[in-house]
């Protein structure tokens, strides 16, 4: 990894669509609003959403002598965002790749990407315990990596899922910051309500069973779904989403 880069977090999640790019992009954005340097790793490979949420598609990815130049979202180059999905001709185009050639993208994702004085690096990984893991672990061992935020839905099908995350976490020394319980209810756009659609507090629980942080609850909120690409602790301060992902980004700029 690049010794410009000050801290790097995870986000992973042993499930597959429990929203761990929508936390990613919202923990960038909520660093960025607090004034830092920020950069998205996307390396989910057969499923880049980081672009998409970020309204960045169709942008290129540049080359200098030092690497890779991220796509930035605007000209303070205060976020910068690199994935596969800048590399592919249109979100519909598949990856098809074997085990070693994704290996070796990530390798080059994490080597030769110039990233300008990087405050927080976020790591957007896949679902799963497999090659891309282990190849991210293996490469950012001497990086200062903070550790890992756990991304989790209520339902038991995937708690049952993120236990093998954590079990990966700690086989392979990785810290681990928290469980975040993602979608857990629905907020009425109309009276503002949240109703629980699945069940509530497994996250909770499961961060109660393992002894290690529970960072909170997201809820579903449509007044926001459509405006990812910002902040939503400015675009809807008092939305119960925003004061979760308000809290989750002080507990990460002070763990303690």
């Amino acid at each position: 990894m690049p010794s410009n880069v000050k801290h790097i977090i995870l986000v992973m999640s042993g499930k597959g669509g429990v929203g761990k790019s929508t936390v990613s992009t919202q923990l960038a954005l909520g660093l960025v609003a607090k004034g830092y340097r920020v950069g998205i790793l996307d390396v989910d490979l057969c499923g880049p959403s980081v672009p998409f949420l970020l309204k960045l598609e169709n942008q290129e990815v540049h080359q200098c002598e030092a690497g890779w130049v991220p796509v930035y979202t605007d000209e303070s180059k205060s976020l910068g965002v690199l994935s596969i999905g800048f590399l592919t001709k249109s979100r519909n185009d598949s990856v098809v790749w074997r085990g070693p050639k994704k290996t070796a993208f990530i390798k080059q994702l994490l080597s030769d990407v110039f990233w300008e004085d990087v405050d927080y690096l976020i790591i957007d990984t896949p679902p799963g315990t497999s090659d891309e893991h282990i190849t991210v672990m293996e490469n950012i061992k001497e990086a200062p990596c903070d550790g890992a935020i756990l991304v989790t839905t209520p339902q038991q099908i995937a708690l049952d899922d993120v236990r093998k995350e954590l079990s990966f976490c700690r086989k392979t020394g990785i810290p681990i910051l928290g469980i975040v319980e993602n979608m857990s209810g629905f907020v009425c756009p109309n009276c503002s309500e949240c109703t629980n659609l699945f069940s509530s507090k497994g996250g909770k629980s499961l961060a109660e069973h393992f002894q290690v942080p529970f960072l909170g609850t997201v809820p579903i909120d449509p007044r926001v779904s459509s405006e990812t690409s910002k902040y939503v602790g400015l675009t809807h301060p008092e939305s119960p989403m925003a004061m979760s992902f308000n809290s989750i980004v002080d507990r990460v700029i002070n763990p303690n």
